[in-house]
């Protein structure tokens, strides 16, 4: 029986990341000779929500396993009176000081480095980037920073669905958007991978911290396989090949988490704004 993973988490963190969670999974002997398959679906940062995306959520259509997505989208598919997915039991830590090797992240507020922009607050009536409305560090966090939605919906002038976090970035260097919020472990990864960006933005103020992005499975899952997936994904540390190529991401290891990890008073509240799709330029790469 093949194992199927899905992630929602790129282009924004690399399709290559979860390509190494799934190598590791290939290389426990608990799972061996059973076909493990990777895709992503790039366009939102989770299931969609409402009447008709209930019914093509992959996860109750039983063609994924396993999925990397937003917490905001597995609460809403928590809500359902049949969920079709649940917690694996175990979140990825990365290398952030400010995490302090805990499960979280933040959002991290950018502006262009040439900005006269000082305080959030300066931003009022300019044009704001974001990935897509699932997203809680592209965009449920702002209704946190800014308190009500009446607030959100009269303080920017415009609000410019990007389609991912790179996309984001790229809107804000090249003058598109005034600013966006970037999870914090995409932009840290762009940083360290293109050196030159940190001439080309800086960061306003972060958010946070807020529960790092779930591990689902298939609630219908064999249960036992439930259990052989969260052990191995929490010995990661112990096989070097895994923490080699999780270095390359700033990825430290996977620990145990809970419900009570992913309470929905520790998330920002959804917000509305208005928007405009921008459609990404095919000749120009995500990562600069």
């Amino acid at each position: 029986m093949e194992l199927r993973l899905l992630t929602y988490l790129s282009p924004g963190l690399p399709l290559a990341l979860f390509g190494a969670v799934a190598d590791h999974l290939r290389r426990c002997s608990d799972l061996a000779g059973r076909g493990i398959a990777l895709a992503s679906e790039e366009r939102v940062s989770g299931p969609e929500h409402g009447p008709v995306a209930r019914s093509e959520d992959p996860f109750s259509r039983g063609e994924a396993d396993v999925g990397f997505l937003c917490a905001p989208t597995y609460l809403r598919l928590r809500e359902r009176e049949r969920p079709p997915a649940e917690l694996l039991g175990v979140a990825p830590v990365f290398a952030d000081e400010r995490a302090r090797g805990k499960p979280v992240y933040f959002c991290d507020v950018i502006v262009r480095r040439g900005s006269s922009t000082r305080s959030f607050w300066d931003l009022k009536g300019g044009a704001w980037a974001y990935n897509d409305p699932c997203s809680l560090s592209g965009y449920g966090g702002l209704a946190g920073r800014l308190g009500s939605q009446e607030t959100t919906g009269s303080f920017f002038e415009r609000a410019i669905r990007s389609g991912s976090h790179p996309a984001s970035v790229r809107l804000v260097v090249d003058g598109g958007a005034d600013a966006a919020s970037i999870d914090s472990n995409v932009l840290r990864i762009l940083l360290d991978w293109t050196p030159a960006l940190r001439e080309e933005v800086r960061i306003l103020e972060s958010w946070g911290p807020y529960p790092i992005q779930p591990v689902v499975v298939r609630t219908t899952l064999d249960p036992a396989l439930k259990v052989t997936l969260r052990e191995s994904l929490l010995r990661t540390e112990a096989d070097p090949r895994t923490r080699l190529e999780f270095e390359a991401f700033g990825l430290k290891r996977f620990v145990a988490v809970g419900e009570e990890d992913y309470d929905a008073g520790r998330l920002p509240q959804p917000i509305a704004a208005r928007s405009r799709t921008l459609r990404s330029d095919p000749q120009r790469p995500f990562l600069f």
